[in-house]
């Protein structure tokens, strides 16, 4: 029984086939595992040998990602008069009857 991996057979006529499937979906899961945790490893790559610049930029990036955030988060509050009120559904603010 030569199948490729991804083809999945209709029906299985004996017990070594559905085996022989097992081992093969087995050593594919394998070798993807083996794949993904060389890529995993690889997006984590800590760079020692940053220079200061790197450093600085990194540094500024954060800064302004960090304040960018705050002011979204004052700027709902503001808009949806609370912290309550932001799940909640409504149109915001109640206006004042006269």
């Amino acid at each position: 029984m030569t199948e490729d991996i991804n083809s999945t057979p209709a029906t299985y006529s004996t017990l070594e086939e559905i085996r022989l499937r097992k081992e093969m979906l087995s050593d594919a899961i394998d070798r993807d595992s083996e794949k993904m945790g060389a890529l995993w490893s690889q997006l984590f790559v800590k760079r020692e040998n940053a220079s200061k610049g790197e450093y600085i930029a990194g540094l500024v990036a954060n800064s302004v990602t960090a304040i960018d955030a705050f002011l979204l988060v004052r700027k709902l509050l503001k808009t949806y008069g609370g912290i309550m009120n932001l799940f909640t559904r409504g149109s915001g603010k109640k206006k004042k009857k006269r």
